[in-house]
């Protein structure tokens, strides 16, 4: 008799220890106090300030400050807002109010230093200050400043990664002057994208000499597309085009999203590392489309909360995100995407998992 009692109440006893880390897996902020948002948010903002230099981008063609640095300058400025934390707001425009002291200038003539506007017009919206307002517009205003005739920027080029460059800046646009022109003229250029490069399957070659699904180019799009789609207006006549892109692209990666949460260097290749700068991305863009009714909750709210979870065992104690792979460019070989190199702490992987981390944490 004694036997049988035991039996039946060791596994009410390993259910009752399970219980609570079950409830706390049903909302992503709620995996573990150490792993919450605002949390790793705060740890990721407190590296970025640590460092002691700005990424700089520098070709024959553009300079500025690197993208990369932007967009996680971006991601923490956002963080910090939604936090209502005034003195680390203060901090970050400090490090990033670079054009009123002319530390580094900025060509303002490529895609990938013009997307720096982003990161003013947020620190404006923050409440940083009216300067940063207009420094932001220049960047925005100047991208379309010589349209090609048929109405797109001339910085179009046509690789993946540009949807997220011209959606967050013009969209930023838009938020700080409530002009939709910003949005429709993105729309425009980003159908253009869609048309030439959306596969099938609903995700993205590399370009035209990387004929692979590799991971970050096609967080790029995944994120630029939400962000355009959380503002686009229904009656924009591209609209119901982006938005089918956007949802084939969800589905495929859906289908693909390993059982820790997270995607490989190359989505749908079973061998490929995982990667966590697009896994970061993906997320992103999956509980923006939640939040905003572009995805259904079910099954995209539990992909969510996995990806959240898988990406936080890569973090850290200083805030470092794991496996990010090193810039990439195209190649008509897979092993050369299989065999990247992978880095720890690059701003490639930090950007993103700011963004995540603080789209879990606003409405």
């Amino acid at each position: 008799m004694k036997r049988s009692c035991r039996r039946g109440i060791l596994p009410l006893l390993a259910l009752f220890f399970l219980l609570p880390s079950l409830h706390s897996c049903s909302n992503p902020s709620r995996v573990g106090r150490e792993f919450s948002p605002e949390r790793v948010g705060r740890r990721v903002i407190e590296n970025l300030l640590a460092r002691p230099d700005l990424m700089i981008y520098s070709t024959p063609e553009a300079h500025g400050i690197h993208y990369a640095e932007v967009c996680a300058g971006f991601g923490a400025v956002q963080l910090a807002g939604a936090l209502k934390d005034t003195a680390l707001l203060e901090r970050l425009a400090q490090r990033y109010d670079v054009e009123r002291t002319g530390t580094i200038p900025n060509s303002a003539n490529h895609v990938d230093v013009n997307v720096y506007g982003i990161l003013p017009l947020e620190l404006y919206r923050a409440g940083m200050g009216e300067a940063f307002r207009e420094q932001g517009l220049r960047y925005a205003d100047g991208q379309w400043k010589d349209p090609l005739p048929d109405g797109t920027t001339r910085q179009a080029r046509y690789w993946i990664d540009d949807i997220w460059m011209f959606s967050s800046l013009q969209v930023q646009a838009y938020r700080v002057t409530g002009n939709p022109e910003y949005l429709h003229r993105t729309a425009k250029v980003v159908t253009a994208y869609l048309e030439k490069l959306q596969q099938p399957n609903g995700l993205f070659y590399h370009g035209p000499e990387g004929p692979f699904f590799w991971g970050r180019g096609n967080g790029w799009v995944a994120s630029g597309l939400a962000v355009l789609l959380a503002e686009l207006p229904q009656s924009d006549p591209h609209y119901n085009t982006i938005l089918a892109g956007y949802r084939s692209m969800m589905t495929a990666l859906l289908h693909y999203q390993g059982e820790d949460g997270l995607w490989g260097q190359l989505i749908d290749e079973p061998g490929s590392f995982r990667e966590t700068s697009g896994s970061a991305m993906f997320g992103y863009a999956m509980q923006v489309g939640v939040k905003k009714g572009l995805l259904p909750v079910r099954p995209y709210r539990k992909a969510v909360e996995r990806a959240w979870k898988g990406l936080c065992q890569y973090l850290e104690e200083n805030g470092d995100l794991r496996e990010v792979c090193v810039g990439t460019g195209q190649s008509t070989d897979i092993n050369y995407y299989l065999s990247r190199p992978r880095i720890t702490g690059d701003l490639h992987g930090q950007a993103p998992l700011l963004w995540f981390a603080c789209s879990l944490l606003t409405p």
